[in-house]
């Protein structure tokens, strides 16, 4: 193993330039793995380089673009060579909040087109070095996915997301089990509440387009708690070293729900039946039907 790190560890993180892309690269890198990292912007590169230096090779892509992505995996199977990617991590996305009844179609389209496409996109185009492709050679690879606690339970105002997530969890699912032909273990990461970048460009979120509508109240109220939950959310590192976790582990689990508050946001709710939890989320939010 060199500074550069090691090739027979090297991993994909797509959506590296922050938060848990970000963590994710750095234990990698602690860790003596060679990272590619992906992000959109040449400044992101220059800011990976400069902090992690030949351990991390930027790739520029977004994973909507499908051309783009494949010459990224290119670039990467060139560098290793014979060997075999030890992981994939799906980690780009966004966030499209609103209220469904005034989302625009394009807007849902584009929250599912990074989502899930930009997921599909990686993954296709990343497999064969993970272990699709026979000829290589060493220990097939694994695909970690990063959902979220919102793939499991959805909540208003965040619906684009949520359907976003619970798509991912079921293409895990599937994606998994085809993989078995080829020994390529698909492990899905559902975080809860995380303090990362994200929330400061959350709170710069413009809302006023639904202030006039009847959701333009609790929508301001979601927002507000989502921002002060997220920045009293978990460290993005914990993210980090879990991932790396499930990258090394023996046997590692199929899913892994990592939360600041697990009863309240995870085991509570769980129990609950969902027409009294749609009670409890219409009282706090002032969702009542009025007369």
């Amino acid at each position: 193993m060199t500074r550069s790190g090691n090739l027979d560890r090297a991993i994909v993180v797509t959506g590296a330039s922050t938060g848990i892309g970000r963590a994710a690269v750095a234990k990698a890198v602690r860790e003596g793995a060679h990272v590619f990292a992906s992000v959109r912007k040449q400044d992101d590169a220059d800011s990976l380089t400069q902090e992690f230096g030949a351990a991390v090779t930027p790739l520029l892509f977004d994973v909507v673009d499908e051309a783009a992505v494949r010459a990224g995996a290119a670039r990467v199977a060139e560098a290793l060579g014979p060997r075999r990617l030890f992981g994939l991590v799906n980690n780009a996305g966004i966030a499209v909040p609103g209220p469904l009844l005034h989302i625009e179609s394009d807007e849902l389209r584009r929250q599912m087109e990074v989502n899930l496409i930009g997921v599909h996109n990686a993954t296709r185009a990343f497999a064969p070095l993970l272990g699709a492709d026979r000829a290589r050679k060493g220990k097939p690879g694994r695909i970690v996915m990063i959902s979220s606690v919102g793939g499991e339970r959805a909540m208003p105002f965040v619906g684009p997301y949520n359907a976003s997530k619970f798509a991912l969890e079921g293409y895990s699912e599937s994606l998994r089990r085809e993989l078995i032909l080829y020994g390529i273990d698909v492990i899905v990461i559902g975080p809860g509440s995380i303090a990362t970048p994200i929330w400061d460009k959350a709170e710069q979120n413009d809302l006023a387009r639904f202030v006039e509508t009847d959701y333009g109240p609790a929508a301001q109220r979601v927002a507000d708690y989502m921002i002060a939950q997220g920045r009293e959310g978990l460290p993005a590192s914990d993210v980090g070293d879990l991932i790396w976790q499930v990258l090394t582990a023996p046997s590692p689990k199929t899913r892994y729900p990592i939360l600041r508050k697990a009863m309240m946001d995870r085991t509570i709710p769980s129990l609950l039946p969902n027409r009294m939890l749609d009670r409890i989320i219409a009282r706090r939010l002032g969702l009542a039907p009025k007369a």
